[in-house]
């Protein structure tokens, strides 16, 4: 039976992950940005040179979703396309200066309300929950590698056969 509790730490990791984006969503939103466009402006910069199929990969979106994003962020002058040297059929995304202007302030709102939210923190507090988050996080990166080659093709026909 699923835990109905709030103070489960699987609901508290995932509501403070959400509140955390509608903060963040709403406080951005004042300086012209969606969702959307933010979480590609913070993936290429991050992974500058990235290719279309490789943004949608980090997004989690469909290729077909990142390229309509990717085309809007071009025709609003902060993403640029550029042939691969090796592979002329795969483009490569940077952001433009503006892009990289406006991503500039995107981290001070984000260091901001990452602020806010631990304000009732010490700083001893703050360093603990770091440790202990990246420590979570890195037992969730090894376990989702270990899945990910476990998953072998045939596994995969398998679960599709009717």
């Amino acid at each position: 039976m699923p835990p109905e509790d709030e103070s489960y730490v699987g609901y508290l990791l995932s509501d403070v992950a959400r509140l955390m984006r509608t903060v963040f969503d709403r406080r951005v939103r004042r300086i012209g940005l969606t969702r959307a466009q933010w979480l590609v402006l913070t993936r290429l910069h991050r992974r500058p040179g990235a290719s279309q199929s490789e943004l949608a990969d980090m997004l989690e979106v469909e290729k077909a979703t990142a390229g309509r994003l990717v085309d809007r962020l071009e025709r609003n002058g902060w993403v640029e396309r550029r042939g691969d040297r090796k592979d002329r059929r795969i483009n490569r995304l940077y952001l433009t200066a503006e892009a990289e202007r406006v991503q500039l302030s995107m981290w001070a709102i984000a260091e901001q309300t990452v602020n806010d939210a631990l304000a009732t923190l010490s700083g001893n507090e703050r360093g603990e929950l770091t440790r202990l988050m990246a420590e979570v996080k890195g037992r969730l990166q090894a376990m989702a590698d270990r899945e990910t080659t476990a998953v072998t093709p045939a596994v995969r026909a398998e679960a599709r056969a009717p």
